[in-house]
């Protein structure tokens, strides 16, 4: 049943195109972003769950 609803439908096809073009363009930006990004703000990123930690300890006697 759901086979023939999709052959009835024109130009069907170009949506796995689309879907897949979509999916890379997006973890493509994603991978410039990450590669472009400055130095200090991942040192400062990668540091982030460790402060919290630090501040938990401190805080606790």
């Amino acid at each position: 049943m759901y086979k023939e609803v999709l052959r009835s439908i024109e130009n069907i096809e170009i949506y796995p195109i689309i879907s897949l073009l979509i999916f890379v363009l997006f973890f493509l930006g994603v991978f410039v972003w990450v590669k472009t990004m400055p130095k200090d703000v991942v040192d400062h990123l990668k540091s982030l769950p460790m402060e919290e930690d630090e501040e938990i300890t401190k805080k606790q006697p």
